[in-house]
Order: structure tokens, then sequence, then C-alpha cells
């Protein structure tokens, strides 16, 4: 078996932690890196269903997406809720990684495996990353689609093919509006939307639209006439659990660790439960 400093290596070449932006906490949180590895879980976010998840299934390292202290603490006291996952993990001999923006930039990447999952051809990155030659790494994707589609049959698609969540797939512009081309980003997209209006895409789908931008956004389709797809931030991200698992499955062959490698299929989105509108009336918000 491989020692977590080995593993921790195979995974810091798949994603450098200067690829990460400037504001981000990746790499590794807790862990021996001489203990020994065998079983290795990946999973979006480093909450208490998924460090319990990973107790149980006697994992010997958590991969999340999400950091656990994306802007640093004074304690790990168990009385907090990422104290305690702390606790157990270093209680259980569990080691947690994290790889978030690098991994958004990575090739392939979280927007990679997002496309992939919408059975989208990438393109190109929509935010190429200047450091790579090749123009490979970025953020984000722009895709092309092997046939048209309405806004409405797209939106579906993404409701059909990512994880389930209590959102669903809200959509902005017209539903029959035709897509050709396709730009996506796993996680919060709407700060890329001047690079979106610059690729020139029908359409764009990814997670926590909010309000005021979207609305500016929408309000400039003379310019830009195109669809927001907004998902579960969540949904948008959980692909790349399965890529970066096949990533690592490759590497353990290669290197002959014989790894047992999971993707947990908990859902931590945190919405629990939507409740469509009822009212059919367009003219207005009801007295």
């Amino acid at each position: 078996m491989p020692r977590l400093s080995e593993v921790i290596a195979a995974l810091d070449h798949l994603w450098p932690a200067e690829w990460a932006e400037s504001w981000d906490a990746v790499g590794t949180v807790v862990g021996d890196p001489d203990q020994e590895v065998a079983r290795v879980l990946f999973a979006v976010d480093p909450v208490r269903e998924i460090v319990d998840e990973a107790v149980h299934l006697g994992a010997d390292l958590l991969v999340t997406h999400h950091p656990l202290y994306l802007r640093g603490t004074t304690t790990v006291a168990a009385s907090t809720f990422k104290g305690r996952a702390v606790h157990t993990l270093i209680k259980n001999d569990i080691a947690l990684h994290v790889a978030h923006t690098n991994a958004d930039r990575a090739d392939p990447g979280v927007s990679d495996a997002l496309a992939g999952a919408l059975d989208l051809r990438v393109v190109r990155p929509l935010v190429p990353d200047p450091s790579d030659p090749d123009g490979r790494r970025g953020l984000g994707r722009v895709c092309a689609l092997d046939h048209p589609v309405t806004v409405r049959e797209f939106a579906a698609r993404a409701a059909a093919r990512l994880p389930a969540t209590a959102q669903g797939i809200r959509v902005a512009g017209d539903p029959e509006a035709l897509v050709r081309t396709v730009a996506v980003s796993g996680g919060s997209g709407d700060s890329l939307f001047d690079d979106v209006r610059a690729a020139g895409v029908d359409a764009f789908l990814t997670a926590d639209l909010r309000h005021h931008p979207a609305s500016e956004f929408m309000a400039d389709r003379a310019h830009s006439p195109l669809a927001l797809l907004d998902a579960a931030h969540w949904a948008t991200e959980w692909p790349w659990c399965e890529l970066a698992a096949a990533q690592l499955d490759e590497i353990s062959d290669r290197h002959g660790w014989d790894l047992r490698v999971h993707v947990s299929k908990t859902v931590t989105d945190p919405w629990t439960a939507h409740a469509a509108s009822t009212t059919t009336d367009s003219l207005g918000a009801p007295n």
C-alpha cells in the first residue's frame, strides 16, 4: 500500500496548489504523511455526513472539492462542527485533502466533468489560464452540442443528467430559443458573465446565480440574447468526484497500489425541499 505522502504527491500532480486562486485554501488539512492508504473517498463537501461516511467506509483518505477552513480559524474545538470533523478524522486515522479552484482550472477539471455529464463537446476554456501554453486549462468551458435543441429541452437534459436536487434547473430566457453552443462552469458562475458574453454562446449553465447580476445580464440581452440555466451548486460539482476518482484509479493501477476508490452518493446540497409557485397570473405579484 502507498503512504499518504505518495498519494498526495499524485493528487498534487493532477491539481497543483499553484493553480488555486489566491483566496483559496487547498491541500492536505489533516493526515500523517507516513500512514498507509488503502481506501479513498471522494466527495464535494467536508461536512458531518461525509466524514461519518468515510468512517463507516473505513477510508484512509477523504478528498473533497470544498475546503473545510476557507477563511481560517482560531480553534478546532470539537464544540464547533468543523472542529468535530477534524477530531473525528484524526481519531479514525483519516486524512483530508482539498482540491478546489486548482481542480476548477485543471485539464480535465470540474467544468469538463460537468460538460461530460451533459453530453457536451468541450471546445475550449471559457477563461483560459495564461500560464498554459496549450490553452487547455482555465475556468469554465465553452462547449458545443451535437445538434441544436431548445432552451427548454436543454434544461430538461440538465435536470435529468445532473444529480437530483430540490432546486432542479432554473431558466432565464426564451424557452423555445435554439441552443447550439453552451458555456458551463461548475459552482458559482455569475462572476464570469463578461466572459460568457464575449464567448458568443447561446446559453450559460452554472450555479448560484444571484438576482441582481442575473437581472442586469438579462436586461442587456439586446447585446447578448442568450439563456441562463441555474443549477444547484453541489449538483454542478459532483460529476468531478467521479472524474477525479477515475483519475486516481488509473494512477493506482499504473503504480500497482491497488487502491479502493469510492465516490460518495450522499447529497450534501443544503436545500432539501421545493414548493412550486401555484399562481398562473403573469401580470404581477398577488395583492
